[in-house]
């Protein structure tokens, strides 16, 4: 039986300017750094690399902890890795949702065979800590606590050092994802004490989808040391995916790494520590600020109040008789502008426009605007 070629062409993607919740605007030098020829996963100059990339991203997540590294998957995964490695079957974890990306962490803590305990707040407000304080003197045995710092579904920016100092104050480990956070707005793992942490590629480090850094502190390694039960994923097992990356002696392979995106996001953090971290906090700060100017005097309204609002996720609310997909469209179609739209509880009733990484610019925010009022007007 002979099989014809389908007569399909290489693949042009068209030029767009990415304000969603992630993928960012990915600049050329990042795209030009992955281009670079492709070497061995074990080649010595590529653990080098995979050297600097580990310190590069310390300095990121403004942390010592020896155990910090970018797993090969994007933010899920690394979400994955924290939970299968922390949790064992039995364990009672708090879980704060107020948003989508809560609720998938207490989704790993059911298939972790964990003993889920959930604090819930509204979709678009940050954690209290009050209630993780009470969830932790009604359950005195939990042994975790998981929060989102950055909820990529609502822009809303929980009190991180406050929730971690909960935990401590139980005996507990903590666990955060800053996916949509680092990078953009303050992550300060060592003095806020955080235990363990994953992120992703693609949002305000603006380099390309596809892997998750992930940091872990003595306390969390001596919890996998001292588990009872095997990890559940062989990937994702830190007793083994550590012959690769612990960097002491002869690496030991495990899997073959991402190459060429490592070397993209390699790139994307030598341009961080060049801008200076508190720089680029700052950049993302004062382009909300033009934004949110912006939006106002069009008459858009924010859902997030202003004291627990992230700078780089706009969450705006439609307004009366827009239609949302219809307008995303248009901005697509006619300007090539990307936005979000709401997620779950929030679909049909936010925008949510993005300032991460190299798309926390004047221009984007400029440009943002002048298609919103365009695209508006008409409607």
């Amino acid at each position: 039986m002979s099989v014809t070629a389908p007569a399909i062409s290489s693949f042009t993607p068209p030029r767009r300017t990415l304000m969603g919740p992630g993928p960012s605007d990915v600049p050329q030098r990042i795209l030009d750094a992955m281009a670079r020829p492709t070497i061995g996963h074990l080649d010595p100059a590529f653990c080098d690399m995979m050297e600097q990339t580990k310190s590069l991203l310390r300095y990121a997540l403004r942390t010592e902890n020896k155990l910090t590294f970018p797993v090969s998957g994007p933010g899920s995964v690394g979400m994955e890795t924290c939970f299968v490695n922390l949790v064992e079957p039995g364990d009672k974890v708090i879980v704060c949702v107020n948003g989508v990306f809560g609720g998938r962490m207490l989704e790993n803590v059911k298939r972790c065979g964990g003993v889920p305990v959930t604090v819930d707040d509204a979709w678009g407000r940050a954690v209290d800590p009050a209630k993780v304080e009470a969830a932790f003197a009604a359950h005195p045995d939990a042994k975790i606590l998981a929060f989102v710092h950055a909820e990529t579904s609502t822009g809303a920016l929980s009190d991180a050092a406050a929730l971690a100092a909960v935990a401590r104050r139980h005996g507990a480990l903590s666990i955060m994802d800053c996916v949509t956070s680092l990078g953009g707005t303050p992550v300060m793992i060592d003095a806020w004490g955080i235990d363990a942490a994953y992120s992703g590629s693609q949002k305000c480090l603006s380099c390309t989808p596809g892997l998750s850094p992930v940091t872990f502190s003595e306390a969390a390694i001596a919890k996998v040391r001292a588990r009872r039960t095997p990890v559940q994923s062989w990937f994702m097992d830190l007793n083994l995916v550590l012959g690769y990356w612990s960097g002491e002696g002869k690496r030991t392979y495990h899997h073959t790494a991402p190459i060429n995106p490592l070397y993209g996001l390699h790139e994307a953090l030598v341009m961080l520590a060049e801008e200076g971290i508190d720089n680029a906090w700052a950049r993302h700060r004062a382009m909300h600020e033009a934004l949110k100017t912006g939006l106002e005097g069009m008459g858009l309204t924010f859902l997030v109040p202003a004291d627990e609002r992230l700078p780089q996720l706009n969450s705006v609310r439609l307004p009366a008789g827009i239609d949302d997909a219809a307008c995303r469209a248009r901005l697509l179609n006619e300007f090539d502008l990307e936005i979000g739209a709401g997620l779950g509880v929030l679909a049909g009733q936010i925008w949510r426009i993005g300032l991460m990484g190299a798309s926390a610019s004047r221009h984007n925010v400029d440009y943002c605007l002048k298609a919103l009022a365009a695209v508006l007007g008409k409607h």
